[in-house]
């Protein structure tokens, strides 16, 4: 299929690693290696930056976790939960350094970025069981981290947005900590995969229709089949029957992106709900084309994203 790619992303092409999830330690490696190239020229002024290791879901897991605070924080602060994207498969907290890094000087907030186990060697529930382990530590441990406990957030790209809204379903069905903002970054959201956007973008660049598949199967392993009855709405979201009372959200998706319709039927679910939610699609663009930084519509994403995340989250002007 033809895509009609914005001319500044179309470099990018010819210079992508590969990223075929049939070889998925291949993957991982390519993303490990671009972040090792990135992460030491990073500018980290105005930023303490620290790695915990947290209690899971039960005795014997650790979550490994690192936490951004803004060096000059007078007071509490707002605070976001940061879950990598990666097709559940790949990614880890050097893959979201520089990300973590700008998020909190730009907006003076505490980030959480979690480590969470991840597929074909840790099926579902085990990333979720680690996102909400990380999500109540950090409540609970508020004050010392210098959190205001009511100015706190989830955010995710990709497969972190699946688990951004999974954990604001899990928060309000177990009353667990008070949400007050969601950012759903070109979310995954369903397993049936039956969208037009999944079915016509079969060979997208980045991510397409059977590397969904194959994310699909690595994340729900052998106890679920991906378009089964029985997959749990805390695996796909989109699947949840009520949305109402969730924290207010924010869902971007990429016009070129298999995962498009999805993430748009998913906000649309949640306005129908009474979840005051903000849209934005970026035309020209595919899965993962942000990490062009130069490019207009990548920076206009990137914009959108911080003013988002300052109004949902109460950031104060500086």
């Amino acid at each position: 299929m033809r895509y009609n790619i914005d001319p500044e992303l179309r470099p990018i092409l010819d210079m992508l690693p590969p990223l075929d999830l049939k070889d998925y330690q291949t993957a991982r490696a390519a993303m490990d290696g671009m972040a090792a190239q990135i992460n030491p020229t990073i500018d980290t002024s105005g930023v303490i930056i620290s790695d915990r290791n947290i209690p899971g879901a039960s005795t014997d897991i650790q979550v490994p976790v690192r936490i951004y605070q803004p060096e000059n924080a007078s007071g509490s602060v707002p605070g976001l939960m940061h879950f990598h994207g990666g097709g559940f498969v790949f990614g880890n907290l050097e893959s979201e350094y520089a990300m973590c890094v700008n998020l909190c000087r730009t907006l003076g907030i505490v980030v959480v970025s979690v480590d969470y186990r991840m597929p074909p060697e840790h099926a579902y529930p085990a990333a979720v069981d680690d996102c909400y382990a990380a999500l109540c530590w950090t409540h609970a441990q508020r004050e010392t981290l210098g959190i205001d406990g009511n100015r706190l957030g989830v955010m995710g790209q990709s497969a972190g947005g699946c688990l951004s809204a999974v954990c604001a379903i899990k928060a309000r069905d177990l009353g667990g900590p008070r949400i007050c903002y969601q950012f759903l970054g070109i979310p995954v959201t369903d397993d049936r995969l039956q969208t037009k956007s999944m079915q016509d973008f079969v060979d997208a660049p980045i991510w397409y229709t059977e590397n969904a598949q194959r994310s699909w199967d690595f994340y729900l392993g052998e106890q679920y089949q991906r378009g089964a009855d029985n997959v749990p709405e805390l695996a796909a979201p989109a699947r949840a029957k009520n949305l109402e009372g969730l924290p207010p959200a924010c869902v971007t998706v990429m016009e070129f992106d298999p995962l498009r319709d999805e993430g748009l039927a998913y906000a649309q679910r949640l306005l129908d709900a009474g979840v005051s939610t903000e849209i934005h699609c970026y035309p020209g663009t595919f899965h993962g084309s942000s990490m062009v930084t130069t490019a207009a519509v990548s920076q206009r994403e990137a914009a959108d994203m911080l003013d988002a995340l300052r109004r949902g989250l109460c950031v104060s002007p500086a």
